[in-house]
């Protein structure tokens, strides 16, 4: 009898219909950068959140057979410039479901944040922007407020427009006044949902170094942190926001390593892993590429820039055109203003900066152009293709955790949403990149401009499908704001 009721009790938990989830990915290498684990595994998804990592059968709603893929976090970008989902769409096929402009920030952080909502294909925020801080602390630039925030509030805002709207304030030096005005500015947008502050010091290199510790010091009784473009492309610049830092007990990331050290990032990485060896909370990035990038009618180009940067006018390519400058074109183009890339590293001080441990990947994309830098396009498939499979400056575990869980951990104290990306655990965000290692690569050049990376085959942001077998799924737009822990 005891066995007839097993047998008929067992027969009934059989027949019942297994749970379904929302999405589920089977069969794939499932990789998680803080577990370590590397196995091929189930996962299933319901709602926006990740309900089970398993090697059981299971089955779902909608399934992805990732057979033969890796399956990683989404990529995580602390690092562009594009505000628009005309840049998302590249940054999807690049494998990022979250991208921040933290090194700049925006301007109006409340309307900026509002014209996102519901129409990001991934997660977007930003940090607090003290140079339009600043200028909105000054009375004579009052009347120029109400058009940019006009423009913000349409959808339309850009780093270009927000740029040369405020550079008349570059080189003033703020009053007592606007100093304070300027203070509350940075709090209240800090409440907003800014994430951190940013701190382009290197466009505005005539800020006096007092100012500039009254911001570090506002960092630190907010208990923020401060993402620094530093003064001038030294190791003197880069101890200088250090030295900041450390005095005023706030965290400080350092964007770009590579274009801000130059030949000196071996000692530049030595310095910051000192540092951190010794307590203070200061990390830096790298985006995979020899070039940088940024507006030609900037301050890094005054007087004297051949000698600083190690550059003449022919290593300089305008955007708009793919040309080369000559000393002509290069006075016409400055004074109508515009994007230019700097042709300015050397192959070992990309390599050496990748392989340092705890450095991250991001991307410092800029706006659209059909020209635009290759990094707006393809950062992270170029690490994963050329820096991994093909040169092995690195493993795929390591990569994935410098573009996936040291993003995350480095904004978790200020954005506290992140605790649950960069991850594939149970309860985390579903946020999943699902690559082909043997096929990805960077496909952006320098000479033919913007082009969607190979290898990138589904992109899941908030449990939505929003790439899927290498193409863009239409009319969704999951993406979500990432908030800075300030956020009233």
């Amino acid at each position: 009898l005891i066995v007839l009721i097993v047998f008929v009790l067992n027969s009934r938990l059989a027949a019942q219909p297994q749970e379904k989830f929302d999405l589920v990915i089977l069969n794939g290498r499932v990789i998680d950068p803080e577990t370590k684990l590397d196995a091929v595994k189930n996962i299933g998804i319901s709602g926006t959140r990740i309900s089970v990592i398993t090697s059981e059968a299971i089955q779902g709603k909608k399934t992805i057979n990732a057979a033969g893929l890796v399956v990683a976090p989404g990529f995580i970008d602390l690092h562009i410039h594009g505000r628009s989902n005309q840049e998302q769409a590249y940054q999807l096929h690049d494998g990022v479901t979250t991208a921040l402009e933290l090194e700049w920030g925006v301007e109006f952080m409340k309307d900026w944040l509002e014209s996102r909502a519901s129409k990001a294909l991934i997660n977007y925020g930003a940090s607090v922007c003290w140079p339009f801080e600043r200028f909105r602390a000054m009375e004579q630039f009052k009347p120029a407020l109400g058009k940019l925030q006009e423009t913000v509030r349409s959808g339309n805002s850009g780093i270009e427009n927000l740029f040369n709207t405020i550079i008349p304030s570059y080189t003033l030096q703020p009053t007592p006044e606007e100093t304070s005005a300027a203070r509350l500015n940075m709090i209240q947008a800090l409440k907003e949902g800014g994430i951190g502050i940013g701190v382009p010091v290197g466009y505005l290199p005539k800020t006096k170094s007092d100012e500039m510790y009254q911001v570090f010091k506002l960092a630190g009784e907010m208990n923020t942190i401060v993402f620094s473009h530093v003064r001038e492309p030294n190791i003197l610049s880069i101890q200088e926001a250090m030295a900041n830092a450390m005095i005023t007990d706030s965290r400080l990331h350092l964007v770009h390593i590579n274009s801000m050290a130059l030949g000196h990032i071996q000692t530049s990485l030595e310095i910051i892993r000192n540092a951190q060896a010794r307590g203070f909370d200061i990390t830096t990035e790298l985006y995979p590429y020899t070039a940088a990038s940024t507006m030609l009618q900037s301050a890094l180009f005054n007087d004297g820039w051949q000698e600083k940067l190690g550059m003449t006018y022919s290593d300089l390519q305008w955007v708009e055109t793919g040309e080369r400058l000559t000393k002509e074109k290069f006075e016409q183009y400055r004074k109508s203003g515009g994007t230019v890339i700097m042709h300015l590293m050397k192959p070992e001080w990309i390599k050496t900066g990748l392989a340092a441990p705890g450095v991250m990947v991001a991307s410092d994309g800029m706006a659209y152009a059909p020209l635009a830098h290759p990094r707006t396009a393809g950062t992270f498939s170029r690490v994963l293709g050329k820096y991994v499979r093909e040169e092995k400056v690195m493993d795929l575990s390591t990569a994935i955790e410098k573009m996936t869980l040291l993003p995350a951990r480095r904004l978790e104290l200020d954005a506290p949403s992140m605790r649950f990306k960069g991850r594939l655990q149970t309860g985390m965000d579903a946020d999943i990149t699902i690559f082909n290692a043997a096929t990805i690569t960077d496909q952006a050049t320098f000479e033919k401009g913007l082009e969607f990376s190979a290898g990138i085959e589904h992109v899941i942001v908030n449990g939505t499908p929003v790439l899927a077998y290498g193409k863009s799924v239409e009319k969704v737009f999951p993406g979500q704001p990432v908030f800075g822990k300030l956020k009233q």
